[in-house]
């Protein structure tokens, strides 16, 4: 990405940011609250690494450092895959046959008796644009102006 475009991302952001800030203003219930509050966290998340990437950038303009180089290719790729999670973030290791929901202790997902091995992974459901509520449109404007997916899942046990 050019200077330009993360400028213009960073002011996406931050004009999102916003946004969510004064929406949360109008919240009448905990559930609803909180997912303004992981919006923001995320928000603010993916403005910190844009504002590393500007700053690498601006080094990098200033004088040629291959080793400085190389970071800003990883911060790049890291933020290619960036994503901010609403509700429920789920890790399978599909290796071990484990999971496990928001950065909890890993579950064994194998099972096994005299019928044979079953392998168990949660699945993912979206929520409603009713039980987003106001942060249904945000959401998908924030995917649409800055390629930022928002997932907004919760994940149920097998």
């Amino acid at each position: 990405m050019t200077s330009d475009q993360n400028l213009m991302l960073y002011s996406k952001l931050a004009g999102f940011r916003l946004v969510v800030l004064a929406n949360r203003l109008g919240c009448d219930a905990d559930f609803s609250r909180e997912r303004h509050d992981r919006l923001i966290e995320g928000l603010e998340a993916a403005i910190a690494r844009i504002r590393v990437i500007m700053e690498l950038v601006r080094n990098l303009l200033v004088r040629d450092d291959e080793c400085m180089a190389y970071q800003l290719e990883g911060e790049t790729e890291i933020f290619g895959h960036f994503t901010i999670n609403l509700l429920d973030d789920l890790e399978i290791d599909f290796d071990t046959h484990e999971y496990r929901i928001n950065g909890s202790d890993w579950i064994n997902a194998l099972t096994a008796d005299n019928s044979g091995i079953d392998i168990a992974y949660p699945e993912l459901a979206a929520l409603t644009k009713e039980q987003l509520g106001s942060l249904s449109s945000i959401v998908t404007e924030i995917t649409q102006e800055t390629g930022i997916p928002v997932h907004a899942v919760r994940a149920l046990q097998p």
